[in-house]
Parts: C-alpha cells; structure tokens; sequence
C-alpha cells in the first residue's frame, strides 16, 4: 500500500488530476446506478438504452462543475474545509442537472433518485479525499518526528496546523496547565497535564517539546523550565509575539530555550520621559559604537528621534556593521536622523574634541573599554591608556565641547576589583567623579552592572556551541557565578539612568540573583535533550568540564562597594554613594601612570594601582605577555652566557 502511495505521489501533477478525473467518473457512474437500484430494487435500468443517453449527459457537466468549482487543484494531502464544500456544490450542480436533463429528454426517472444519487456522490467523491488524506497522513507520519506541545492555546493551536502542513513533525499531545481543558481533544490531539507527559514520551517515543507560550511571563516560564529540565527532551519556543506580529519570525520557526527564561526576570517596561531627556532632537554620540553594549545603545538611541547620532569606534568593520544596520532601519521606519559613523580612539584627546565641537554633540554614552578580563591582564599597558586615559580624554573633550551628559558604562568587577580590568573601570569612576566636583557644564555619571547575555565573551553563546559539537562544557570553577541581564535591558536601563543624573552620581543597576554558572551549563545541556556525563552519571553525553580560574577571575562579582545605597523613581536603578577623591589626588595619580605607561613599567603601574583608593586586591601576580617574555629573557641570557 506504501509503495502505491509514494508510486501515485511521485507522479507529475497533472497526471495526478486526470487520475483523480477518471476515480471521480467511476464514482458518478456507481453512485448513478446504484441510485437506481436502491429505488428500484432491480438491475433492469442497466439496460435501458435512455438511462446510458441520461449518464452521458450527465457525466461531462457534473465533471466540470467539480473542475470549475476547483476541487481538482485542492493538494489531498492538505485538503480542508473549502475542498470539502467544492464537493458539495458540485454534487449540488450535479444533481440539478440530473433533474434538469431527466426532464429536457423526457426520461421517466423516479423522483427520489437524483438524491439519492447526491448521497452517494457526497459519499463517494468526499469520502473518498477523506480517506486519501488519512492514508497519506499516516504514511507521513512515519516520516515525522513526534513532537508534544506545551501550551494548547491559541498559539499552541496554530503551530499544531503549521506542523501538519509540513513533512518534518507531528504532534503527539498537547500539555496544558490548565486543568479545565485537561482529557480534552483540540483539533483531534488529545490534551493532557504534565504529569502525564512520561507516559506520552514513552508511548510515542518523543524527543522535542515545543512551548507555545509567546505572552507568558517569564517567571512562569522558569517554573515550566524546571518541571521539564529532568526530562530526556529537546525544549525549545516559537517565537514571541512581538516577532510574530511584526513579521519577523514565522510561528514554526523554533529556537533554543532563551536564558533569560531560565533567569526568570521580567524586564520592566522603560519609562518614555527617561528614555527622551538625553536623546530626542539632540545630537548623541556612542563611543565604542560597534561593541556588544554599544551598537544595543544605538539601537536604542535611534528609537527615541535624535537630531544626530554619532557613532565613534576603532574597528572598520564593526562601524561599518552597526551604520548600515542602523541605515536600514531608518529606511524601514521613515526616521529623520543624520547617521555619522567616525572612526576613532577614545586615547586619542584631539580627535575627540574635534568630533565633540564639530558636531555639537550633547550627550556621549562612553561604551569605549577593553573588558575582557584575561585580555586586559596580558595587556595591562594598553588596557590602563584605553580604560583609564580613555575614559580621561573623552571626559575632558565634553568638558571642553560644552556636552551637557557624560555617562560612563561601568562593570561589576570594579567593585573590589581582584583585576587590572576593574581597577581600570575604578579608576575610570574616580576621576568621573572627581572631574564632576571642577565643573558644572557636563553632567557626568556612571552606570554598573554585571554580564550582559550574549555579548561577545559571554558563556552563553560559548556553551551553545560546545552542546552542538557534543561537549564537553569548559567551565573555569564549580562555584564561579555570575550576575546577568539581557543586552536590550541593560542599554535601557543605561539610557534611563543617565537621565537621572545630577553630577558624579554611580548608578548600580538591579541585575535580580546572581546565577551559578555551572548550574547554568546544567539546565542548558539538559533543555538541549541531553544529560550531563560524570561519575554518577558515566552514560551522560555531555561532560562538564573545570579549567582552573583564568588571570585576574572572581569567583564572585558585586555590584556595591558599601551598603549606603539609595533607591531612585526606577525599580530597577540604585544610585550608591561611595569614596571620592579631588581631583589634585586624581591628577597626581594619572600622571604617574602615564610615565610608568610610557615607559612599560609594569611593576610601578601594578604599584601605583594598589596605592591608589580603588580597593585592588590582585588574585595574581603580573601577567602581561611582553613583560612576562622580557623577564624570561633577562633569565635565560645569562644562562646561556655561563654555558658557552
């Protein structure tokens, strides 16, 4: 039978209409007959010359009332509703001309025939597509892959009718919290709870589960996450409605479980007034324009109507990818904004200031600094002159520019920092603050928090890739975490902040419960279908696997220095109030970092770190790649002198 069906289908389609033509013909000339001999209860009309005149009248109209009706260009395997009506209309037209041609050649047919002969159409013709559909579906479904759907709601129903148009899945059951609709059947799949879902995956042999909850908050999210975590299952969501709505994703288009669902956080809603006061009608400029945090500002930024939007970055090709991102989406949306992209480095004052003036820039978000923290640790000379002197420069030119907001785009680690990378940021602070104490043209302030998802760097895309090429999971410690936040929420976030500021203000952003990251690595191998390999677990797929902490890495971060913080107007934003310095103190010490700089004086660079007030408490010793070869040198030189 299976090879009959795959014989037919392979088939071109219009010879696959002619078939279906010659069936349909069988079919009007059985239900004709048999009409005949319900009513009659005899064989005797088969050889009444005036009965076959009757059919071949009858024949060719009622055939092109189906044709004209299109019930020939219906695909069996996706007949619906309309198909199903083409065939009553048809059969309705048919009988008609039954009636109408019995009447015209004055052939003697009794009353009740024509309809029954439209019962054994409707019976033969409908049901024939009907049964069709059914064999072709039950031989795709071998095909298929049985997937379970979470979520019987309106969207759950619609991914259920986009599967059954497609050749890749079916759906085995629905899994619905609620408990109302429970036993229930939506469009012929049974509806059950979720303590019956091992029973499903048994029975059906289920790999994937599918959320289709696109409006569902994500703590609810989190709480379905857990329940399902244990089970031997691919998750993954369709897209949310937003995406859907906009026409930028398809309701069939599955992704992997986003992290911020197993974060459980809610974003909050950005106040509009915030969002506008540094931005709309004015001239902004976004140093490090290119970066993860960077070209999310800009994307921001461009929602709120600037005048201008400056972008300032050193790579050519992330300038190059952010302008024209930005390009396009002001085409799409009819935004009149002059879209500048310079290229640039923040440790260069001059280009700076030419740039600020130029312009008239009035507010600069400094996204600009080298934050990978290993990185910085084996460059310390280029991550002070780019974190600390950057920072400097860019200051002094919005100082000099006349810019009314300064906001700096601050991290975690600087609170006691165990690394160069945070020192750097501290110090960055200090200076902020101290440089707000000279003046009152430019409103500074800085911005804190932790690890954004996604940004280059981040463990998640990492561990994404490592589950796809089958582990293991490199992880540095067991107990490292980590506090995190998505990238569109903290630019928010950023934006909101820096229109509260009143002049050296650090702002501290609520990033919710800090995540351990190897419980993080967990749920993610899990969610992919997988379990992790280990000792208890020696028939895992996927190990785990700790790499030792890399130079200058916390286990720990924190996002306050002490405990004397204050709530602002926003749930989400804190403002602390912790150590400055004058700006002579200040002064003193970048000029002697410079020198030290200058002259590739790690250990007084080192030195001058740790005296200064930033609370550096190094976990290692001196790490940076041309001092380390420099030192080795100096060791072995002599050796060799002595041997030879």
């Amino acid at each position: 039978m299976l090879t009959i069906i795959e014989l037919i289908f392979s088939l071109p389609r219009a010879q696959k209409r002619i078939i279906s033509l010659m069936l349909d013909a069988l079919f009007l000339l059985t239900a004709f007959w048999l009409a005949f001999f319900m009513r009659l209860d005899s064989f005797e009309p088969l050889f009444n010359q005036e009965y076959w005149f009757l059919f071949l009248g009858l024949l060719p109209a009622s055939l092109l009332a189906f044709i004209k009706q299109g019930l020939y260009r219906a695909v069996l395997r996706y007949i619906n509703l309309h198909a199903l009506w083409a065939v009553g209309v048809g059969t309705a037209i048919a009988t008609f001309m039954f009636i109408g041609l019995a009447f015209f050649f004055e052939v003697n047919v009794p009353r009740t025939v024509p309809f029954i002969f439209a019962c054994f159409c409707l019976l033969f013709i409908g049901g024939s597509r009907i049964i069709a559909r059914s064999l072709i579906g039950r031989h795709y479904y071998h095909k298929k892959e049985a997937v379970v759907i979470y979520g019987a709601g309106s969207a759950g129903r619609q991914l259920a009718n986009a599967l059954a148009k497609g050749q890749e899945y079916y759906v085995a059951g629905f899994i619905d919290d609620d408990k109302t609709k429970h036993k229930t059947i939506i469009q012929g799949i049974t509806v059950s709870g979720l303590e019956s879902i091992e029973a499903i995956i048994n029975k059906k042999n289920i790999t994937r589960i599918l959320l289709a909850l696109p409006s569902v908050k994500r703590v609810h999210r989190k709480e379905i996450l857990l329940n399902l975590e244990s089970l031997p299952l691919l998750v993954q969501s369709i897209p949310g409605l937003a995406d859907m709505v906009e026409g930028n994703a398809q309701i069939a288009e599955f992704k992997d479980v986003e992290i911020e669902d197993l974060l459980g956080r809610d974003p909050v809603a950005p106040k509009a007034d915030l969002m506008a006061v540094n931005i709309t009608n004015k001239v902004v400029m976004i140093t490090g324009a290119g970066g993860s945090i960077g070209s999310e500002l800009c994307r921001q930024i461009i929602k709120q109507n600037p005048k201008k939007l400056v972008l300032f970055e050193l790579s050519e090709f992330a300038l190059y990818s952010i302008d024209k991102e930005l390009n396009e989406y002001k085409a799409q949306h009819s935004i009149e904004v002059e879209i500048l992209p310079l290229v640039g480095s923040v440790q260069h004052i001059n280009r700076l200031e030419a740039v600020m003036i130029s312009f008239n820039v009035q507010t600069v978000y400094h996204a600009a600094a080298y934050k990978h923290v290993p990185l910085v640790e084996h460059n310390v000379v280029e991550g002070v002159r780019n974190n600390i002197f950057g920072t400097y420069y860019a200051a002094k030119a919005a100082i000099k520019a006349k810019v009314n907001t300064f906001v700096l785009i601050s991290t975690d680690k600087a609170v006691r920092p165990t690394n160069v990378m945070g020192a750097t940021k501290r110090m960055a602070e200090l200076c902020l603050q101290a440089l707000a104490k000279t003046q009152n043209k430019t409103n500074f302030c800085m911005v804190r928090f932790g690890n954004v998802l996604g940004s280059s760097g981040s463990v998640v895309p990492l561990f994404r890739k490592q589950i796809a090429m089958g582990g293991p999971i490199t992880l540095t410690h067991q107990d490292i975490t980590r506090y995190f936040m998505t990238i569109p929420e903290a630019a928010q976030l950023v934006i909101q902040a820096g229109g509260m500021g009143k002049g050296g203000d650090v702002f501290v952003l609520d990033m919710g419960d800090s995540v351990k990251i190897k419980d993080l690595a967990t749920k993610m191998i899990n969610l992919s279908g997988y379990e992790v390999l280990s000792k208890e677990n020696p028939n895992g797929d996927i190990e785990i696997k700790c790499t030792g902490l890399r130079p200058g890495e916390k286990l720990y971060e924190e996002l306050l220095i002490g405990d004397n913080v204050s709530g602002t107007s926003h749930e989400r934003i804190m403002t602390a109030n912790e150590l400055m310095l004058e700006w002579v103190e200040i002064e003193a010490l970048l000029n002697k970092l410079d020198i030290a700089c200058h002259n590739f004086e790690h250990k007084k660079i080192r030195q001058i770190l740790l005296d200064a007030p930033l609370g550096f408490v190094p976990s290692d010793g001196i790490c940076d790649l041309v001092w380390l070869e420099k030192k080795e040198a100096k060791i072995i030189e002599p050796l060799l002198k002595t041997v030879s």
